[in-house]
């Protein structure tokens, strides 16, 4: 294990096939930071060391991102591949207890599949913009039953442009290589209000773009299907919290508050008046929001 300059650790974990880099700050209980596309764990560098006065804080490198390993082929980033490095990381950082988690676009994605899937590992869940493929799948077929819900699922589909773009072989990765890439630190700033600096993004980020296009293209097509196929329930009973920035640029709020509803136990919504990546701009509000949920939970 090594020790980063601002006192986070480091340690390299083996997951479904995959080295995987994982960061670690301050003690107590663990909270496990998942990222999103096409970022690594340094998005939530601000949050983290926010927490970490608290609670033992773990972020790790998704596989296709960051230093963690970049496996060939889209079939290698379907969710059974990523419940499985998830897992790893859960053994490796908190074996003995279950973890507090929290995901950000494919990152909060990725962990509505894992409180379906494995939920005693977790105390409890908060999502940020991304909402569970299931949930937003059933909320597209039954939304516009309602004359008033039309509106909502074509502000979503607008939305949604991209979805369908990053499943066109090539041209995708052409526009990263041609020029995306490059100018992703200006498009952030101008259209997020997200500063420069601080690594993010990454230096990784035209290797981290062109890889995670295969999260998209193995895993959104078919997804209540083989959710059935493999047993995964669509109720969530981890207490679950959800943040929905109001001036997300790619998740409706209607779409991430309302699709977890009928599926979802115990569920908080929080509005904040924030863009997509309102994790990098208003770090302090997304910080204490996931601490106040993470102490809404009965100790055990």
């Amino acid at each position: 294990m090594g020790v980063m300059s601002d006192d986070t650790r480091t340690r390299r974990v083996h997951g479904d096939g995959v080295e995987l880099a994982v960061y670690e700050r301050g003690s107590g209980p663990t909270v496990l930071l998942v990222h999103g596309y096409p970022d690594t764990h340094a998005v939530w560098d601000a949050v983290a060391a926010r927490l970490a006065e608290r609670f033992h804080v773990v972020a790790y490198d998704v596989r296709g991102a960051g230093a963690s390993s970049r496996p060939p082929g889209r079939a290698a980033y379907g969710f059974e591949h990523l419940m499985a490095d998830l897992r790893a990381v859960l053994d490796a950082v908190s074996p003995g207890a279950p973890a507090h988690l929290v995901g950000h676009d494919w990152g909060s994605i990725q962990c509505w599949e894992a409180v379906r899937a494995m939920p005693g590992r977790f105390a409890s869940f908060t999502s940020i913009s991304g909402p569970c493929l299931d949930h937003a799948s059933h909320w597209f077929r039954t939304r516009p039953r309602r004359l008033s819900g039309v509106p909502a699922v074509a502000r979503q589909l607008l939305r949604s442009w991209y979805l369908a773009a990053f499943q066109v072989p090539v041209v995708p990765e052409l526009v990263w290589r041609r020029g995306l890439a490059a100018r992703w630190s200006r498009l952030l700033e101008r259209a997020e209000g997200v500063p420069r600096g601080g690594g993010h993004p990454a230096p990784t980020l035209l290797q981290d773009a062109v890889a995670g296009l295969n999260l998209y293209r193995a895993n959104m097509l078919g997804r209540s299907r083989t959710a059935r196929r493999a047993g995964v329930p669509l109720r969530v009973t981890v207490p679950t919290q959800v943040i929905v920035p109001t001036r997300d640029a790619y998740a409706t709020p209607a779409l991430v508050a309302e699709a977890p509803r009928p599926f979802t136990e115990h569920l908080r919504v929080r509005p904040v008046a924030a863009s997509h990546w309102g994790l990098l701009t208003r770090p302090e509000e997304f910080a204490g929001l996931i601490a106040d949920h993470i102490d809404q939970v009965p100790r055990t």
